[in-house]
């Protein structure tokens, strides 16, 4: 019976030997991936940050000014007054002596049909 319990006791050992080394296998496996995966964010963090960079230098007033310039033939010009409200010819002169009509338009009002309400009932049997 003794030889019986201590072959078990052996087995059992073996099998506790064999789970544990699988599970610490697992966990340095683990552990590679963590660090590799980490290397990769910083690497996709420094990438991100050199775009923001860039996309602020490409998107600065001055640079769309010059690129306007250049492509566009747009010039930083000075506004000009084309006209002034004295050049506007007066109300009586500009209808020839016609009197002023009113004019008014009322929009038809929309009718919106009655929405349709569906029931359905099921039994439980």
């Amino acid at each position: 019976m003794i030889r019986i319990v201590s072959t078990l006791c052996v087995g059992l050992l073996g099998f506790t030997v064999i789970s544990a080394y699988h599970i610490s296998e697992q966990a340095r496996i683990a552990k590679q991936e963590l660090r590799h995966t980490e290397t990769q964010i910083a690497s996709e963090t420094t990438e991100i940050s050199v775009l923001e960079v860039q996309w602020q230098k490409q998107a600065s007033p001055e640079t769309i000014q010059k690129l306007a310039e250049a492509s566009l033939g747009m010039g930083n010009t000075t506004t000009v007054q084309l006209a002034s409200v004295t050049q506007l010819p007066r109300r009586s002169a500009a209808l020839n002596g016609e009197e002023m009509q009113q004019a008014s338009l009322q929009s038809p009002v929309a009718q919106t049909p009655a929405p349709v309400l569906t029931i359905s009932a099921r039994s439980g049997m």
